[in-house]
């Protein structure tokens, strides 16, 4: 059975998307806000995502951008705004197609089958990442380092999220300086090095003798668990 997690606050929504999905052998969890939807993902590994934008805790391209630091799951985002820029924010967060209430059950079935085709069954990296002595929470964009939040800027969580997603491989200084800053950023090899120091004071036991966020001269970096 394939694993749908519904995200919806409206009631006969998600009562009309149940009937209709589990009618068709889809397995269906349900969430009514963005935390718990995160939650209930991280938890449940849903194949196909559907998602309401306006939620009562967060707002929809937020859970979108959660589910993204961890997993590739087709996120069908339904919503009854209709402006171009909330689609195109909402495709620019990671969500893959877009319908805008009211719908035709019909459509919303066929896009998402044909989601599902397109994807395949990817196995997903595991939302939490340990560390020596940090927790990384991929879907939360959250850092603990005992016990306490580790306060990272955006660019440094956006560098770290690249090299944790890529466990064990190397990534070269261009392809990590083209990610996380963008084209253009190719040669600025001192920013990467800044970035990475800033991390490793960070999240490191011993900073100068890193275990983690590890250093291949002349090449890039490499992320060990």
């Amino acid at each position: 059975m394939t694993r749908v997690l519904v995200v919806d606050d409206e009631p006969a929504i998600v009562r009309a998307l149940q009937i209709n999905l589990r009618a068709r052998g889809y397995d269906v969890r349900t969430a009514t806000g963005g935390a718990e939807a995160l939650s209930v993902a991280a938890s449940h590994r849903p194949e196909i995502v559907v998602l309401d934008l306006g939620l009562p805790d967060l707002d929809g391209t937020e859970v979108v951008a959660g589910l993204r630091g961890w997993t590739t799951v087709p996120i069908l985002v339904l919503s009854g705004r209709s402006d171009s820029a909330d689609k195109v924010e909402a495709l620019d967060a990671g969500a893959d197609d877009y319908v805008t209430k009211p719908f035709e059950m019909d459509e919303l079935l066929a896009r998402m089958r044909a989601m599902l085709r397109r994807a395949g069954r990817p196995e997903d990296e595991p939302p939490v990442v340990e560390l020596e002595d940090a927790t990384v929470d991929l879907a939360a964009r959250r850092v603990v380092r005992d016990g306490s939040d580790v306060r990272l800027t955006p660019t440094e969580w956006h560098l770290l999220e690249v090299l944790v997603r890529h466990p064990g491989r190397l990534l070269t200084q261009a392809r990590l300086l083209s990610e996380v800053w963008g084209p253009g950023y190719e040669s600025a090899h001192g920013n990467l090095r800044l970035y990475v120091a800033q991390l490793r004071r960070k999240l490191e036991r011993d900073p100068a003798r890193p275990r983690h966020l590890l250093t291949e001269p002349g090449m890039g970096y490499r992320f060990e668990p």
